[in-house]
């Protein structure tokens, strides 16, 4: 069976946040991934960490001016210095927290860049990333984004993400497969999962349209769960989805399904 992490930036909303670690562990996960850590310190991070006896899985690197609307630099010209030195910061973070899983935003495609200008920025950060990963034993991830969510977001599709890889040729460079962006975008998420198998590094699962509790939606999870084991995907699985009420009592379809 999948193993399972929560989503702290999406699930216990009716916490604050780093009282978020404690709540996830006394419903049984054993693991977290969030969107950023940087409000807090690292050290702080992993004192809640092992109070509560968790594994770090995934955070992203920082997003640029993430109140002002930005999602990511990787992709935007102009922007690398910045970019790069995130990278930095994340892997200094991912030293203390011990995860070995970093995702990079694309960002916004930038009003009047074309799209192969922002592809060459985006390859060459991703390049960068990769290479000071490596030192530190860090995978770093990309993920597509649908764009009914976030309007303009650079990479949407899983085999845009997979011939990105492809061409950096990084073995520390994956692709997240969001279920529920996959679904939106593309649809045929079990033949589209095993189709890029090889290149993929992560997993996160949320019901659609709505991107609620996983058992609500026209997908069929325990097929997928079944799929993603007989394929032998052994990492983590994100539950990045928005509650539809009081977090733990949603998690009867994890309790369901672990019985």
């Amino acid at each position: 069976m999948p193993r399972f992490a929560a989503n702290l930036s999406m699930l216990y909303p009716e916490h604050a946040f780093l009282d978020r670690f404690a709540a996830a562990a006394a419903d049984g996960f054993q693991a977290v991934e969030y969107l950023f850590p940087y409000e807090h310190s690292a050290a702080e991070i992993r004192t809640r960490l092992d109070a509560a006896g968790l594994t770090q899985v995934l955070f992203n690197a920082p997003p640029g001016d993430w109140a002002a609307g930005e999602r990511g630099l990787a992709a935007l010209p102009g922007r690398e210095a910045e970019c790069r030195a995130g990278i930095d910061r994340a892997l200094e973070y991912a030293a203390v927290l011990g995860n070995r899983l970093v995702h990079v935003m694309a960002g916004l495609l930038p009003t009047g860049v074309d799209g192969a200008r922002a592809r060459d920025t985006y390859l060459g950060n991703l390049a960068h990333a990769a290479e000071q990963a490596a030192k530190a034993g860090v995978t770093i991830l990309i993920e597509p984004i649908n764009p009914r969510d976030m309007p303009g977001y650079f990479l949407n599709r899983q085999d845009d993400a997979q011939a990105i890889r492809q061409a950096i040729g990084a073995s520390n460079l994956k692709v997240q497969f969001d279920c529920y962006h996959c679904q939106i975008v593309e649809g045929d998420v079990s033949k589209t999962f095993e189709r890029d198998f090889a290149g993929i590094g992560h997993v996160q699962i949320a019901g659609v349209p709505d991107r609620h509790e996983p058992d609500l939606g026209e997908l069929h999870y325990p097929y997928l769960f079944e799929r993603f084991d007989a394929l032998g995907y052994d990492g983590w699985i994100g539950c990045e989805y928005r509650p539809r009420g009081d977090t733990s009592a949603g998690l009867e379809w994890l309790r369901k399904l672990k019985a």
